[in-house]
């Protein structure tokens, strides 16, 4: 059996505490389906600890106050620590997950790059700025918002946490962090990390848990800011929690996102590229690509090439080098994808190639990359998230009609467009609406501002764009 490591105590505000209650999280493995690890199921009283520890280091501590240099040195040094744990990472990554070792390298080389990028934050931002105006002059200054409380998904626990912690910290905020049941152990090394990286005490808490800790978290009263990532319906109750304290929140939510095709691209410049765009990950990742917009004379060529890639993926443990795809992280989620195969079959597209699961593979939350053809967009599996490695094919008659149906979703996180033509890629790119579109490939960008239009979310994460989460603005003012 795969296991990995488990702890018995919980990280609040710099220091391995014992928990409040005894319960303790089962992690699954969603390979084999049996416990490989657990740690604390955070309580109620163990958060009311960590707000406390982190409100007085706010209030008290040093860290809100350091010089920018300073906390960049101690964001460099929780870099280098996560470095020297990156091989115990990528193989609980794998464990939790299920995520092939190539997925997992390559999701915690991005949070190498986060901390990299988050720790040349503090000297790169703009702390003050003098203005000036009839009868009066003065300075405009950036301070940290105050405690807070940081939610991610189970799909990359490093990533989230590196990229929505570290900029948080580099602002001079204290934080808490609550990982998914799911994929907790990851965080929890990430918390040795930090312990090494010698952080004033109360400014880091990491707390596995649920739900019911999540709402508590995001609704106190003490906490002064809320970022979240995960599902649009989870996003929903997390933004009418924070509006009962009018708490600052940032979002980052689901995607439908679309990839077009214009007529004059030939297939061997897009195709693996377009093809991984939407399975990869086993299809659990937000800004994936499972909306395939083609010209409605191309969409046969099309389908057909992608249905050869879709049956040569090799769909197995993950662990093995010849897999490209590993397990769903969990049965209901199988449960889900299976639900939409069924919903679109009914509804009237083609399914291609795909929707069952893997004869060879009789334990594990497995399923197959799945395409359907001749999908309208006003179909189920062309609006709705699936979070699984289903991709529709959708043909239109214009460029106008593509960027139409492109942007006729209630999401805007992600998108590509793929062209001969420069500026005609260009042009499509420009119209449209989600927080990021790339041209003639596709790939997710987390050290740019990342984020959404519409109901994919509230605010970036990435550069100096994605502080603005995590600083208040202060006018200082003077008469002339």
């Amino acid at each position: 059996m795969d296991h990995i490591r488990s702890f018995d105590k919980l990280f609040i505000g710099g220091q391995w505490l014992a928990p409040a209650g005894g319960e303790f999280i089962e992690v699954i493995s969603p390979v084999t389906q049996q416990v490989i690890a657990r740690v604390p199921d955070s309580s109620i009283a163990d958060a009311e600890h960590a707000i406390r520890a982190a409100r007085h280091a706010f209030d008290h501590g040093p860290w809100p106050r350091l010089a920018p240099a300073e906390r960049a040195s101690y964001l460099r040094r929780i870099g280098e620590e996560v470095k020297k744990r990156r091989e115990e990472l990528e193989e609980t990554f794998v464990s939790e997950v299920g995520a092939p070792l190539a997925t997992s390298s390559a999701f915690h080389e991005r949070a190498m790059d986060m901390w990299d990028d988050n720790a040349s934050l503090p000297e790169r931002v703009t702390w003050e700025d003098k203005r000036q105006w009839p009868g009066g002059h003065g300075v405009l200054v950036k301070e940290p918002v105050g405690v807070v409380t940081v939610i991610i998904p189970w799909n990359a626990p490093i990533c989230s946490a590196s990229s929505k912690m570290g900029q948080a910290l580099a602002a001079g905020c204290t934080v808490i962090l609550k990982p998914a049941p799911e994929s907790p152990v990851s965080t929890m090394i990430l918390a040795e990390a930090i312990e090494a990286a010698g952080l004033p005490e109360g400014v880091v808490s990491i707390l596995p848990g649920g739900r019911e800790l999540g709402e508590h978290l995001v609704s106190h009263k003490l906490v002064d800011a809320v970022t979240f990532t995960g599902s649009t319906a989870a996003g929903k109750r997390v933004m009418s929690l924070c509006g009962q304290n009018i708490t600052r929140v940032a979002l980052e939510l689901g995607g439908k996102s679309a990839g077009i095709i214009a007529d004059d691209v030939p297939l061997d410049r897009m195709l693996t590229d377009l093809a991984f765009a939407g399975i990869g990950h086993t299809g659990q990742v937000c800004a994936a690509l499972t909306r395939i917009l083609v010209p409605r004379h191309r969409h046969d060529e099309v389908t057909d090439a992608l249905a050869e890639i879709f049956r040569s993926v090799v769909v197995g443990n993950p662990r093995d080098s010849t897999t490209h795809l590993g397990p769903l992280i969990a049965e209901r989620q199988r449960d889900r994808v299976e639900g939409y195969v069924a919903i679109g079959q009914n509804e009237g597209a083609k399914l291609v190639t795909g929707g069952g699961r893997p004869r060879h593979l009789p334990t594990g939350w497995f399923i197959e990359p799945t395409l359907f053809a001749q999908v309208d967009n006003s179909m189920r599996i062309a609006r709705e998230e699936i979070f699984g490695p289903v991709v529709g094919v959708i043909p239109f008659d214009s460029i106008e009609e593509a960027i139409d149906i492109a942007n006729d979703s209630d999401y805007g996180l992600s998108g590509a467009v793929y062209a001969n033509d420069d500026a005609l890629a260009e042009s499509m790119a420009r119209r449209i609406r989600t927080g990021q579109v790339s041209v003639n490939s596709w790939d997710m960008c987390t050290v740019e501002p990342f984020g959404g239009f519409k109901q994919s979310g509230i605010g970036r994460e990435g550069n100096v764009e994605g502080m603005d989460t995590f600083l208040e603005k202060k006018l200082i003012q003077f008469k002339n």
